[in-house]
C-alpha cells in the first residue's frame, strides 16, 4: 500500500484515500494550524497549489492541534478560518495527531522519511512538509520554518511534476 492510499478522512469526515482526493497529481503534505507563529506560511500553500495546480500538483492540508493547542478549532470553524483568511482551495484533511501513540496511519508512514539533514522520526512542529509524487513516494521532508516557496521545496515538487 502506497501513501496515496491510505484511509484518510476529508475535514467534512467523509472516508477517502489521497488517489481518491486528488487523482494522480503530485502532492504536498502539510500539517497545518491556525494559531501558530507559522500560520502565514499558508500564504505559500496557497501560492504552490495556484502556481503548480494546472501542472498536475496539490497541496494537502492536515490540521493537528498537538503543538500547544493551536488548531483547537472545529472542522467547519478551520475551514472558515483557510478560506476566509487566506484563500485555502486545496483540499484539508480531518484534524488528527501526528505524533504518538494516536498518530495517524498517513503520519505513521511519512515521519519514516528522513529530511534533509537524514534525521526521520517525529514530526518537529506545525507547517512540516512533504512531497509526494504521483506514485505515492515521498521525495522530500521539510521542517517546519523552510518556507513552502523555499527553493528547495520548489525544487522537489518540479522534480514530480
Amino acid at each position: 500500500m502506497t501513501i496515496r492510499e491510505i484511509p484518510v478522512r476529508t475535514l467534512s469526515d467523509d472516508p477517502t484515500t489521497l488517489a481518491d482526493l486528488v487523482g494522480d497529481k503530485a502532492l504536498l503534505v502539510v500539517n497545518v494550524a491556525s494559531r501558530c507563529g507559522l500560520t502565514p506560511q499558508y500564504t505559500g500553500l496557497v501560492e504552490l497549489q495556484q502556481t503548480y495546480g494546472p501542472r498536475g500538483f496539490s497541496v494537502v492540508g492536515v490540521p493537528c492541534n498537538q503543538f500547544m493547542g493551536q488548531e483547537p478549532g472545529t472542522a467547519a470553524e478551520i475551514q472558515e478560518f483557510c478560506s476566509t483568511t487566506y484563500g485555502v482551495d486545496f483540499p484539508l484533511l480531518a484534524k488528527v495527531d501526528v505524533n504518538g501513540e494516536d498518530r495517524d496511519p498517513l503520519y505513521q508512514e511519512l515521519v519514516r522519511t528522513p529530511d534533509a539533514e537524514g534525521s526521520a522520526g517525529d514530526i518537529q512542529w506545525n507547517f512540516e512538509k512533504f512531497v509526494v509524487d504521483r506514485d505515492g513516494k515521498v521525495v522530500g521532508r521539510f521542517r517546519p520554518r523552510t518556507e513552502p516557496k523555499d527553493p528547495t521545496v520548489i525544487a522537489a515538487i518540479e522534480s514530480v511534476l
